[in-house]
């Protein structure tokens, strides 16, 4: 997730990079920008033929266009929103859970009260994992005694190790069916968490839409030199230039916000918000010794 400065000036809007999708598109927008000058210094001329297009086509796909890619980010950014409404339920449910164990057992040791947490701590870690498809050194950091390279559901096995414990642990502290039945429930909201993420992860944007979308940008853009250079002349690379800026940005940053769990800079902070969770469930349970949030580098937050 891409951080901004609060009350940015108006140069910093303008002109900084930082935060900006242009990294991503700058190799498009010039290649655009070239191929406007060479229709400019030929003056619309491809082997000996003039090639005059009429405004009224670029118009009419132009809108279509516009329509298409406020639509497609639409779809990409509900997925966003969705994820992330996802992860802000597990932090609600990791709290509730971390309340619970130490309402109905405060009798509990410090270190019984850490083991049977401790599937808790580390869900966020390997359900980030799993979402990216990769291995980080953190989901070790909190304590795991647990192989979980040879499972493929990895977070479910961690729901269903947290569910035994605490039901053990009810057990053997005499809790009330009733409380345990509560606890249970806050279970039952991880794994829906689980399944929505899965959700999301599992069913992308249909490719050959994307694919249609990405040809149109390319194809408008790429012609639109030749239906300019008659009325603005020498303005066309510039007016060329900020309407491939504009289509090319809408069409790679929904691409970059349909996959909300990946790594690209407007993705979600999953480490962060892991390191979040996990910090929130040790202040709870009275841990001086917590570990430090994750900063933000270059400005963006991952």
């Amino acid at each position: 997730m891409i951080t901004h400065p609060h009350n940015p000036s108006a140069w910093t809007l303008l002109f900084s990079l930082q935060g900006s999708i242009i990294p991503a598109i700058w190799r498009k927008v010039l290649f655009t920008v070239v191929l406007s000058s060479l229709v400019v210094l030929s003056h619309g001329t491809l082997y000996h033929y003039k090639i005059t297009p009429t405004a009224t086509p670029f118009t009419l796909w132009g809108l279509t266009l516009a329509i298409f890619l406020g639509f497609r980010n639409s779809v990409a950014y509900q997925r966003y929103w969705e994820a992330r409404t996802l992860w802000g339920e597990l932090l609600i449910s990791a709290r509730n859970l971390t309340r619970q164990v130490q309402d109905h057992m405060p009798n509990l040791p410090r270190e019984q009260r850490l083991h049977v947490l401790q599937p808790l701590l580390a869900f966020p870690y390997v359900l980030r994992n799993f979402l990216r498809g990769v291995v980080y050194e953190d989901t070790n950091r909190v304590l795991l005694d647990v192989e979980l390279h040879s499972h493929r559901q990895a977070p479910a096995l961690m729901l269903a190790l947290l569910g035994k414990r605490l039901h053990q642990q009810g057990q053997q502290y005499g809790l009330n069916p009733i409380l345990q039945a509560q606890m249970d429930i806050q279970l039952n909201q991880l794994s829906q968490v689980l399944g929505g993420c899965e959700r999301i992860k599992s069913t992308p944007i249909p490719y050959p839409y994307i694919l249609m979308l990405h040809r149109i940008v390319h194809v408008y853009c790429f012609l639109l030199p030749f239906c300019l250079i008659d009325s603005i002349g020498w303005l066309t690379p510039l007016a060329v230039c900020i309407l491939a800026y504009t289509f090319f940005g809408l069409d790679a940053l929904g691409d970059q916000i349909a996959d909300p769990f990946d790594t690209q800079p407007n993705d979600l902070p999953l480490d962060a918000m892991s390191r979040g969770i996990e910090i929130a469930v040790l202040e709870m349970l009275g841990e001086k010794a917590l570990p430090p949030a994750v900063e933000a580098k270059d400005g963006i937050l991952l």
